[in-house]
């Protein structure tokens, strides 16, 4: 059975996004970034929500061509390229870069890819993640907490009917005060 890991970058007060999907305020430290390319490397299939998907297939197809590149972002680009992903849309009509599209239920297809075997699942997307979280199908929590403050956006978490308990796998303090955490689902 594959692990679904659930991560982004967040502010202090919750949110992926403030109002208007901003992220300028989400600018990671090389070290941070360093951090999430080492992450995005050990993902055997990538879930995106449409948003996440629209954002990520905008820059990260050429990524590494672009005038300043550091060296993990090269190798960022060139990773995101060769991960298989899902995208799930009732919106789209095609989508590429190793990417197959789902317009279907998605917690049933989430369900049935974590039945698979293979590496894990990382999805990206609030909207997305908090479907298959109110389904209990997130294994791991993966939080980069910035310092700042924005009163409201998209949320990282989701109204749930029951409590989930989680136990802390790590903690680390990364340049600029953004604090990473990780969390498994105890099960």
């Amino acid at each position: 059975m594959r692990k679904l890991v659930y991560g982004m970058n967040l502010t202090l007060d919750g949110y992926t996004a403030a109002a208007g999907d901003d992220i300028g305020w989400s600018g990671p430290s090389d070290e941070l970034f360093q951090w999430w390319l080492e992450h995005e490397q050990t993902t055997g299939l990538s879930l995106y929500g449409r948003k996440m998907w629209e954002a990520m297939s905008s820059y990260w197809p050429t990524g590494d061509r672009q005038p300043g590149a550091t060296a993990a972002e090269i190798e960022f680009a060139r990773n995101w390229r060769d991960t298989p992903k899902v995208v799930f849309s009732s919106t789209l009509e095609e989508v590429d870069w190793n990417t197959r599209l789902v317009t279907g239920d998605a917690v049933a297809e989430i369900s049935r890819l974590k039945a698979d075997d293979g590496g894990p699942m990382h999805i990206g997307g609030a909207t997305l993640a908090a479907a298959a979280m109110r389904a209990g199908l997130i294994d791991e929590y993966v939080i980069a907490t910035h310092p700042v403050l924005v009163g409201g956006g998209t949320p990282f978490f989701t109204a749930l009917d029951d409590w989930v308990d989680l136990n802390l796998l790590e903690t680390r303090t990364f340049p600029g005060g953004v604090v990473l955490t990780r969390y498994e689902t105890r099960r």
